[in-house]
């Protein structure tokens, strides 16, 4: 007679499955990510946690999702695993990632999301966070290692639940609780006589931060709902929703335009004329309201963090959140009181607690879109600016950024090793920025001329993709810079 039960290794199965492990967590095509494999994948996390004495059965798993029409049907693959493991699911239902992730630091429990995050909606995602917050490389190293069981009568041919499984009735307390983290802790009425608009697309965040912006006294008005799921990239951000900020600007008076990506923790904020501003110039400027003394950002981000002399401590790190929040743990241990971390996509995340009057802003070490939107408004209105002139307080440095998608990691791994050798082919493919001045490998390849002009080339770690960076003295050279690479890079395809 055949086995009942079905013994796989987790580090085979991301082998074999296509669905392998990307920042803090699994992503792959939504159609390879059958039942069996989100259930499985939810197994061999819990499981490590269990076996590490991180948690036990009993325990309270926090899960949200985002607006992908994939996402419920894993949602539910994930909370049949946490109820046959003999966890308690909490279903928090369509939520930013940051708000799953403050709901479960608070009550110190294991929580996933389940997001592709800005990538195309034919894909999708798990994210798992630890009780103390999101994994890191020693954890993703451990889940590999995990061995995992499961009834074969469970799953059909295809993947599939044999019998229908559904989601557990929602709980709306994370998303409560995120409500009231930034209610609680910015004045009341702080934000009254600004007029914001909310871009809601399909992301999970669009009615948080209207209920944040208007709580605070601002006028909100949204624009822009979709109810097909967009992909909306930070770093990338699409030419129709360049359009749709300038459109919006002309037709109204709004001090700042907010929007977010699929899953919230990824802003995309607007001046007042239209204009979407970097992630890595509002991560400087929000590091700033908040009056951080230590600031933790990968090898990509704008230069001009440095260069504003702002903070007393600064470390650049690979791009992901897992190497930011390692870098944010060590600036801790080191004694920085204030610890702040953002990624070039805007992310922003906060190692410590942050008091101003008696009100504290508790510790939210993973990604956040809100705490960005509301240090920019709240910035401006402290300086007596719009939000068109914060740059300004910033030294002259700007970037551009964009990406190849369909794009093999294969040939993007092989011109980048050719390029790294060879510093004089280099200078061949951009002659106007001078000689190569450093080669930074951190992450990707990294390429400072003695002009000053900076470009930088990484393949995604989690979609064929690759990104170009690119840093000049004005953005017009930036931009420039940046399409004549995308115009190199194209060309390698062939």
């Amino acid at each position: 007679m055949p086995e009942k039960f079905e013994t796989i290794v987790i580090s085979d199965l991301m082998a074999d499955s296509g669905v392998a492990f990307g920042t803090s967590g699994a992503r792959g095509l939504a159609e390879a990510m059958t039942d069996r494999i989100c259930y499985l994948y939810t197994v061999g996390f819990l499981q490590y946690l269990e076996r590490a004495d991180r948690i036990r059965p009993g325990d309270a798993v926090a899960l949200g999702g985002d607006f992908r029409l994939s996402t419920p049907r894993i949602m539910t693959a994930a909370i049949a695993a946490i109820g046959d493991l003999g966890y308690r699911p909490i279903n928090c239902g369509h939520v930013p990632t940051p708000a799953v992730a403050n709901y479960a630091l608070a009550e110190g429990i294991a929580s996933l999301m389940v997001t592709g995050s800005h990538i195309p909606d034919d894909r999708n995602g798990i994210k798992f966070n630890k009780p103390d917050g999101e994994i890191l490389k020693v954890d993703e190293d451990g889940i590999r290692e995990q061995t995992v069981q499961v009834a074969r009568a469970l799953f059909d041919d295809s993947g599939g639940f044999r019998e229908a499984r559904v989601l557990s009735p929602e709980d709306a307390t994370a998303y409560r609780r995120y409500i009231t983290r930034y209610l609680d802790f910015f004045p009341a009425h702080c934000l009254a006589g600004s007029r914001v608009l909310v871009y809601e697309h399909s992301s999970v965040a669009a009615a948080a931060l209207t209920e944040i912006f208007g709580g605070l006294g601002a006028d909100v008005v949204r624009r822009g709902y979709s109810d097909t799921f967009v992909p909306v990239d930070t770093e990338a951000v699409r030419a129709e929703d360049i359009a749709l900020a300038r459109e919006w600007a002309e037709g109204g008076r709004f001090d700042l335009l907010v929007s977010a990506d699929g899953d919230g923790d990824r802003p995309l904020v607007s001046d007042e004329q239209g204009v979407w501003l970097r992630g890595d110039v509002v991560g400087i400027l929000t590091a700033r309201f908040l009056d951080a003394d230590a600031v933790i950002t990968p090898v990509s981000s704008n230069s001009a963090l440095e260069k504003s002399g702002w903070f007393d401590r600064i470390q650049r790190t690979r791009i992901g959140s897992p190497y930011v929040i390692e870098g944010m743990q060590q600036a801790l241990i080191d004694g920085a009181m204030r610890v702040v971390g953002y990624e070039a996509n805007g992310g922003f995340l906060t190692q410590t607690d942050f008091e101003v009057e008696g009100r504290v802003l508790p510790a939210l070490p993973t990604r956040d879109a809100a705490i960005v939107a509301l240090a920019v408004l709240l910035l401006a209105r402290r300086n007596g600016l719009p939000v068109s002139h914060l740059v300004s307080l910033l030294p002259a440095r700007y970037t551009a950024s964009d990406r190849l998608q369909a794009f093999p990691n294969e040939i993007s791994a092989r011109y980048i090793a050719e390029l790294a050798a060879d510093p004089i082919a280099i200078g061949k493919y951009f002659p106007d920025c001078g000689q190569v001045a450093h080669i930074d490998l951190t992450d990707g390849l990294r390429i400072t001329f003695q002009s000053s002009d900076v470009v930088h080339l990484r393949p995604s770690g989690n979609a064929p993709e690759l990104r170009c960076y690119t840093e000049a003295d004005s953005a017009v050279q930036a931009r420039q810079l940046n399409a004549e690479c995308l115009g190199i890079l194209e060309s390698w395809r062939e």
